[in-house]
């Protein structure tokens, strides 16, 4: 019995021990975390708030860390608790459950100064707020009193689980504000930074800040400038930078473009919107929401409105051109203006490129000759992007401007022409219609900042049921193909001639040799009679050359023989003139030379004085001798006898 009890009380003890130092010494691994509890203190408990600064009963601020810690026994309670880890890539939220009131106008605790979360007695002391806090926590592993503070990340949710806590369970679950809080924060994508991809970007909406003054849409853009190091707050990832530098709650002039943000979801929400765009061909007109009261840049002659500066409010004067711009679209909107060529077809169901046409038709109208036709209309129009301003802060829109000006303008116009033609007058003097339209709407549509480039005018339409038209139409046709026949017929003709030339070109070609041949005999022949007859002349010539030569020398042969005769002659006769005198006349030398050639004369001959038959003439008439010797004394006897010197 005495061996029993001895046994049972060294089990006592052993666990009376066993207590004792489980009340006295606490083993924490190192990936955890101990949160001590105080049960009992000489100071008492805590009198006001959560955490027992003062050394009070209750949760105390300082964590333990890994390894044994000792303790006065049966005073202290410790609760081992996972350390906080958050994944790569994501961002948590911290609610503090110990700390002073927000103001009624905060959402979020405040952690300009107590921002150091690990530090519980510091956060206390510097005022930190209960609630959920501005700061968030970025990608690490952290030891955090989970007393003091719950962490809600993507994963899970890092708590002290407190006797009557409705937010948070036993197991760790959550539940009441902090359910509702997570949930929202899911629902916005808050656990995960903002990621704006290419050519998009965030509108951003705080929930911190002042209140915006009345008749502000848009909050002012504030911190913005990276310069300003005290007043930057880092695109919104820093809410109390912007808090300080005077931002706004609300929607935000300053937008997010392309990057990644690390934002609290709880203190600005966004909304991911494309950038605005001006396409080639176009230009944007600026209606600003927000800015500063303008001044009129249109002068006094415009009337339809102001036009302002790029940073006031209203109808922006300066347009931007084709490009992409991080505009806050409930800020700002851009009108698109086309500057391009664009066509306005007055024609159902024929819609332009830019759908401006869309509700236009053809123009009803009424001819001089009581016809109704439909006349289809095409309208070349362009806008000076200088213009396009003008343009918008007069009209509102293009559309506007179309279906509200252009269309009954042009309508009207053409019902007037309508009235002062016939049908075929429209039809056949079209060309001149479109010149004069031309000339007269350009001076029209200048008015209204536009320049006209063209007017074109399609074929009149009947009514649905109306045949007449056609008719006239109809005839028209037979006329023209009448005189396409005419035309063809003579096209044919002109073929036909044409064909005739064409054959007779391939029958020359065909016998262009033999052609080629005949060619070079002529040439050839010609070329021969030309040497022959330059031959010719040339021995003509030489002949004329020849026959001068020869004239000339027999010329000059008989001038020197005429000289010689003339100049024996001269002698002779100067002889005869002395043998004259020397015979005593002129007779008798007569007679004396011509006896004298007539004894030569039978000397040569041969000749008998007295011839050996002597015949006398019946007649009377005797010899040649005869007759001379007769001549001969007549002359001797009637000469006068010489004088007797």
């Amino acid at each position: 019995m005495f061996e029993i009890i001895a046994v049972a009380a060294a089990g006592l003890l052993a666990v009376a021990m066993l207590v004792f130092v489980r009340s006295c010494v606490v083993y924490i691994p190192n990936d955890k975390i101990g949160v001590v509890e105080k049960k009992w203190s000489g100071r008492g408990s805590v009198r006001a708030g959560f955490i027992a600064l003062q050394g009070e009963a209750g949760f105390q601020p300082d964590l333990l860390r890994g390894g044994f810690h000792f303790f006065a026994p049966f005073q202290y309670r410790v609760h081992r608790e996972n350390l906080v880890t958050i994944q790569q890539g994501t961002l948590a939220y911290v609610f503090a459950r110990d700390g002073l009131p927000m103001a009624p106008s905060q959402n979020l605790g405040c952690n300009k100064v107590a921002a150091d979360f690990t530090d519980v007695a510091a956060f206390l002391a510097q005022g930190g707020q209960k609630g959920l806090q501005r700061k968030i926590l970025r990608e690490g592993t952290y030891a955090i009193n989970l007393a003091q503070f719950v962490v809600l990340a993507e994963d899970r949710v890092y708590a002290l689980a407190l006797p009557g806590d409705a937010n948070v369970d036993a197991k760790g679950g959550i539940g009441g504000i902090l359910a509702a809080v997570h949930d929202d924060l899911v629902a916005r994508g808050g656990f995960r930074p903002l990621v704006i991809r290419e050519d998009k970007l965030a509108v951003v909406t705080t929930h911190e800040g002042q209140s915006l003054p009345e008749g502000t849409i848009v909050a002012p853009i504030v911190g913005a400038d990276p310069a300003d190091a005290a007043r930057y707050h880092h695109d919104y990832q820093n809410p109390e930078t912007f808090i300080d530098a005077g931002g706004y709650k609300g929607r935000q002039l300053q937008v997010l473009v392309e990057g990644t943000y690390y934002l609290n979801a709880r203190f600005a929400s966004w909304e991911i919107v494309p950038k605005t765009e001006v396409p080639v061909g176009f230009v944007g007109v600026v209606v600003s929401y927000t800015g500063k009261a303008g001044t009129d840049q249109t002068g006094d002659d415009y009337r339809h409105g102001e036009l302002v500066a790029t940073d006031e409010k209203g109808v922006q004067a300066t347009p931007l051109l084709p490009g992409k711009y991080a505009l806050n679209p409930y800020a700002k909107r851009v009108i698109e203006v086309p500057t391009t060529n664009f066509i306005l077809k007055w024609q159902a169901g024929a819609i332009g490129s830019h759908e401006l046409d869309k509700h236009l038709s053809e123009v009803s109208l009424i001819t001089k000759d009581a016809f109704e036709p439909d006349l289809p209309l095409s309208v070349v129009v362009n806008i000076d992007y200088k213009m396009a301003p003008l343009v918008i802060q007069r009209f509102g829109d293009i559309r506007k401007l179309v279906e509200q000006t252009l269309d009954p303008m042009v309508a009207a116009y053409f019902k007037n022409v309508g009235q002062r033609k016939t049908l075929i007058e429209l039809l056949q003097e079209r060309s001149d219609i479109q010149e004069r339209a031309m000339a007269e709407m350009r001076r029209n549509f200048e008015g209204y900042n536009l320049t006209l480039n063209e007017v074109l005018i399609g074929t009149p339409r009947a009514k649905e049921g109306d045949t007449q038209i056609e008719t006239i139409l109809r005839q028209l046709r037979e006329r023209q193909v009448s005189r396409e026949q005419l035309e063809t017929y003579r096209t044919k003709e002109a073929a036909a001639q044409q064909e005739r030339i064409l054959r007779e070109a391939e029958a020359r070609a065909k016998q262009q040799t033999s052609i080629t041949e005949s060619e070079l005999a002529v040439r050839i022949a010609e070329n021969q009679g030309s040497a022959a007859v330059q031959k010719a002349i040339k021995a003509a010539e030489e002949a004329r050359q020849n026959a001068a030569g020869a004239a000339d020398a027999k010329r000059r042969l008989a001038e020197a023989e005429a000289f010689q005769l003339e100049a024996v002659g001269q002698a002779q006769a100067k002889a005869t003139e002395l043998n004259v005198a020397a015979y005593g006349g002129p007779e008798l030398q007569f007679q004396q030379t011509v006896l004298l050639r007539f004894a030569e004369a039978i000397e040569r001959g041969q000749v008998a004085l007295v011839p050996s038959i002597q015949v006398g003439a019946s007649d009377g008439r005797g010899t040649a001798l005869d007759a001379f010797l007769a001549l001969a004394v007549k002359q001797q006897m009637a000469a006068p006898a010489p004088a007797v010197s």
